[in-house]
C-alpha cells in the first residue's frame, strides 16, 4: 500500500536582480518548470509565490532554479522582518542609484550641452572628440556596468530583458563613435551624447520609479508601524515594561492615555474611547469598558485601561491584516495575463525589430551610420518596463488603501471579481440588522409554565455562538433561570437542535417552525400569526411530540443599511436578501431597507444553491456573510465578503474581510476595486500604446536616442505615479 500524497506547500521568495517585466517572466516560467511547482512571480514587489508538492521539489531546488536563470532568491519567512530587511536593502540601492545619476549627469552634461550650438548652426564639435571620450567612457563602462552584469545574468539564463536592450543600443553608439574616434575619421559623426544620455536616463527613471513603488508600499510600511515596541505589563503588583514579542495569552498589560494597545486583548479594568480608525476606516472614537474586546495598533486616547492579552503578537488581527495586504499587494489579477504574455516575448521581438531596421535603413538611405542611430532608438525606447509595472503597483495602492479603510481583499482576483460586480446576495441577521437579537414574547401552551419554555431553550441553546441562541440564553439568565444539563444532544444546522433536557427521558425540539412541526409541534396559530405580522422571529419549543410554546425574538435594522442598499443600487448592483426567517420577518426588513427582492425560510445548503443559479445567468455574483453559517454561500460566490469580522477566523475565511461591521463597507469595498481596476487598464493602455506608438516612430528616424531613452525612462515612472493617485481615493457617501 503506497504512503499517502504529500499535502502541498507554499513558500514566499524574494528574488533579486530583476530588472524589467520580461526578467519576471524568465523567473516565473524557471519556476514553473521544476516539476509539481506552480508560480507566480510579482515584478513591483519582486517576490515570487510558490506551490509545491514537497514529494517532487524543495524550497533549496527553487532557489536553484531562480539563480539558473540569473537571479537570486530567498526565502521569506516573517513578514515584519522580511520588509524591515527589504526596506533596508532598498534604501542603500536607493543611495547608491542617486550617486550614480548625480555622477553620470555631471559627466553628460558637456556632451549634451555641445549639441545645442551644433543644432543651431550646423557646425562641428564643440569638444574635441578625445574629450568626449573621456566623458561618456565612465558613463558606459562604470556607471552602465549594472547593465551589463543584468544583460550577462539574463543571457546566461537564457532569456533576454531590459538590460540586454540598453546594452545593445548603448555600446552600438559608443563602440561606432570610439572607432571613429581612434580611427581619426573626422568626417563621420560620433554618437557619445547618445550613449551618455540614455545611460543617465534610464538611470534617472529607475530612480524616480524606486522612489514612487516606495511611495506604493507605504500603506504597508503604516500598518508595520503601527504595533509599538515594548508594553507596560502587570505582574505581581507592579507594572514592567517588556517586547510585545515576550506578552503571553493571559497577561495584564496596562495601557495609559495616547499609548497604541501592544496586543489583541478584554478590557478588565478602567474606561476609555480607543480610536480604531486604523482598522476601521471610522475617525469615531470607540468607548471601551470591561468586557469590550480591543485590539493591536488601535491608539488609547483617555483614562488608563488594564487589559488581558487575548493574542500573542504574530497572531493579533494587525498581524493578519499585514500578512493578508502582503499576500495581496503579491498576487497576480486576471487581467495582468495578456501583460505577461507579451513581456514573455517582447525583447525578442524587439531585437528582430532592431536588425530589421538596421538593414532596411541602410539599403534606402545608404548610410551605416543613420542605420545605426535608428536602430539604437528602437532599442532604447521598447522597455517592457512599464508593461510589468502596470497591474502590480495599482494592486499594492489598492490594497494597501483598503487596508487603512477596514477592507482586506484577499488576493489581485477578489479585487477584480469584486470591482466587476452585478449582484450581490446579502444575509439578514448580522448584516442588514445589528446581528443582536433579544427575546421580545415567549408564549406557553397548554400546562407549561413560561419559565418552562424559556429554560428548555436556553439549556438547548447553551453551548451555540448563534445570535439567536445568544439572545434566549441571555433571557434566561436575565430572569435568573438557570439552564439544565442535557443529553443526546443533536444539531440539524439551520433547523434546530434536540437533547434530553434535565431528568426528563423525552427529547425536546427547539427550531425553526417547520421543523419542529415534523417532531409533532402544533400550536393555536392565531398566536404565531399575531407575532409574524410584528416582523419577528419565532422559534417553537416541543417535548415529546407536544408544543411547550414560542419564543419570539427581534432584531434592530442597522441605521446605515437603507443608505447602502441604495447606494448600491446607485453604482448599478442588484441586491438580493435570503435568510432562513420566516416571511413576515424577511418582508419587514426587506420593506424597511428598501429590498425589492428577497427569499424567506432558505436554508443554508439552498442558499448556495440560489448563489449558483444567480451566477448561472452569466452576472458576477457576490455574497455577504458572516462567514460562518453561510460558509457554502459564500464560497458558491464569485467573490465574497465576511462583514464585521472583528478578530475572528472569519479573515482567512473570505475573498474580502470587512472589519467594519457595516453594509456600506462592501459598497466602499466596490467602488475601490472599481478605481483600481481603472487604474490598470489606465495604466495597460498607456504601456501598450507607449510602446506601438514609440518603437515605429523610432525606427523611420523619427526619434533621437537621446528623446527615446527619455521617454522609456518616463514611461516607467508615468505607470507607477499614475498608480499613486489611488492614495488619494476616498469612499464617497
Amino acid at each position: 500500500m503506497g504512503s499517502p500524497a504529500a499535502a502541498p506547500e507554499r513558500i514566499e521568495l524574494g528574488v533579486t536582480g530583476m530588472t524589467c517585466a520580461a526578467c519576471a517572466a524568465r523567473v516565473e516560467k524557471t519556476l514553473n518548470r521544476v516539476p509539481g511547482v506552480s508560480a507566480n512571480v510579482n515584478f513591483a514587489t519582486e517576490t515570487a509565490s510558490v506551490g509545491f508538492d514537497p514529494a517532487q521539489a524543495s524550497a533549496e531546488q527553487l532557489l536553484a532554479a531562480v539563480a539558473r536563470a540569473g537571479y537570486g532568491a530567498t526565502v521569506r519567512r516573517d513578514p515584519q522582518e522580511d520588509r524591515k530587511r527589504d526596506d533596508a536593502r532598498r534604501e542603500h540601492e536607493l543611495r547608491a542609484l542617486t550617486r550614480e545619476v548625480v555622477v553620470a549627469a555631471l559627466l553628460s552634461a558637456p556632451l549634451l550641452l555641445q549639441m545645442i550650438p551644433m543644432m543651431l548652426s550646423g557646425g562641428h564639435d564643440w569638444l574635441p572628440r578625445w574629450w568626449q571620450l573621456a566623458l561618456a567612457t565612465p558613463v558606459q563602462l562604470w556607471i552602465g556596468r549594472r547593465f551589463y552584469v543584468g544583460a550577462w545574468h539574463a543571457l546566461r539564463g537564457g532569456g533576454a530583458n531590459m538590460d540586454v536592450l540598453v546594452v545593445l543600443g548603448t555600446s552600438m553608439a559608443y563602440a561606432w563613435s570610439a572607432a571613429v574616434t581612434v580611427l581619426g575619421l573626422h568626417e563621420r559623426h560620433v554618437y557619445f551624447e547618445a550613449a551618455a544620455a540614455v545611460i543617465t536616463l534610464v538611470l534617472l527613471g529607475k530612480l524616480l520609479e524606486a522612489r514612487a513603488k516606495a511611495g506604493a508600499s507605504a500603506a504597508m510600511q503604516g500598518l508595520l508601524r503601527l504595533a509599538p515596541r515594548a508594553a507596560h505589563v502587570i505582574r505581581g503588583g507592579t507594572t514592567v515594561e517588556i517586547a510585545v514579542e515576550d506578552i503571553a495569552v493571559g497577561d495584564r498589560v496596562a495601557v495609559r492615555a495616547g499609548e497604541s494597545v501592544p496586543v489583541d486583548g478584554i478590557v478588565r479594568e478602567g474606561s476609555s474611547a480607543v480610536d480604531e480608525s486604523m482598522l476601521t476606516g471610522e475617525s469615531r472614537p470607540v468607548a471601551k469598558q470591561p468586557g469590550d474586546p480591543v485590539y493591536a495598533g488601535t491608539v488609547n486616547q483617555d483614562g488608563l485601561l488594564a487589559c488581558e492579552a487575548t493574542k500573542t503578537a504574530s497572531a493579533t488581527l494587525l498581524a493578519g491584516i499585514v500578512r493578508l495586504v502582503a499576500q495581496a499587494q503579491g498576487s497576480k489579477a486576471p487581467i495582468q495575463r495578456t501583460a505577461d504574455r507579451v513581456s514573455g516575448i517582447f525583447v525578442p521581438i524587439v531585437l528582430a525589430i532592431a536588425v530589421v531596421t538596421f538593414f532596411a535603413t541602410w539599403w534606402i538611405a545608404g548610410d551605416a551610420a543613420t542605420a545605426l542611430v535608428h536602430a539604437v532608438a528602437v532599442l532604447v525606447i521598447a522597455c517592457p518596463c512599464a508593461l510589468g509595472l502596470a497591474t502590480p503597483t495599482a494592486i499594492m495602492v489598492g490594497t494597501g488603501r483598503g487596508a487603512q479603510s477596514g477592507i482586506l481583499i484577499r488576493n489581485a482576483t477578489a479585487l477584480e471579481q469584486a470591482g466587476r460586480l452585478q449582484t450581490l446576495v446579502v444575509d439578514k441577521t448580522g448584516t442588514l440588522t445589528e446581528g443582536r437579537p433579544r427575546v421580545t414574547d415567549v408564549v406557553a401552551f397548554g400546562d407549561a409554565k413560561r419559565a418552562d419554555v424559556l429554560q428548555a431553550a436556553a439549556s438547548l441553546e447553551q453551548g451555540s455562538t448563534h445570535p439567536l441562541a445568544r439572545a434566549i440564553v441571555a433571557a434566561a439568565k436575565e430572569e435568573g433561570i438557570a439552564s439544565l444539563p442535557i443529553a443526546d444532544f443533536e444539531s440539524i444546522p439551520g433547523r434546530g437542535v434536540s437533547a434530553r433536557v434535565g431528568a426528563s427521558l423525552e427529547p425536546t425540539t427547539l427550531g425553526a417552525l417547520a421543523f419542529v412541526a415534523q417532531r409533532g409541534f402544533d400550536p393555536p396559530t392565531a398566536a404565531i400569526l399575531d407575532l409574524e405580522a410584528q416582523g419577528k422571529s419565532i422559534v417553537g419549543v416541543v417535548r415529546g411530540g407536544r408544543a411547550l410554546g414560542v419564543i419570539a425574538l427581534a432584531d434592530t435594522i442597522r441605521p446605515t443599511s437603507r443608505d447602502a442598499v441604495r447606494r448600491l443600487a446607485d453604482i448599478g448592483v442588484d441586491v438580493v436578501m435570503l435568510t432562513g426567517d420566516n416571511g413576515a420577518a424577511a418582508q419587514a426588513v426587506a420593506f424597511a431597507v428598501g429590498i425589492t427582492k428577497f427569499e424567506s425560510g432558505v436554508l443554508p445548503s439552498a442558499k448556495a444553491d440560489a448563489v449558483r443559479e444567480i451566477a448561472g445567468t452569466g452576472v458576477v455574483v457576490g455574497m455577504v456573510g458572516d462567514g460562518v453559517n453561510d460558509a457554502p454561500a459564500l464560497a458558491a460566490a464569485d467573490v465574497s465578503f465576511a462583514i464585521g469580522a472583528g478578530a475572528d477566523i472569519a479573515i482567512e475565511a473570505a475573498d474580502v474581510t470587512l472589519v467594519r461591521n457595516d453594509l456600506a463597507a462592501v459598497v466602499d469595498a466596490i467602488l475601490l476595486s472599481r478605481a483600481t481596476l481603472s487604474k490598470i487598464r489606465q495604466n495597460l493602455f498607456f504601456a501598450f500604446a507607449y510602446n506601438v506608438l514609440g518603437i515605429p516612430l523610432a525606427a523611420i528616424g523619427m526619434l533621437n536616442p537621446v528623446i527615446a531613452g527619455a521617454a522609456m525612462a518616463l514611461s516607467s515612472v508615468s505607470v507607477v505615479t499614475n498608480a499613486l493617485l489611488l492614495r488619494r481615493w476616498t469612499a464617497p457617501h
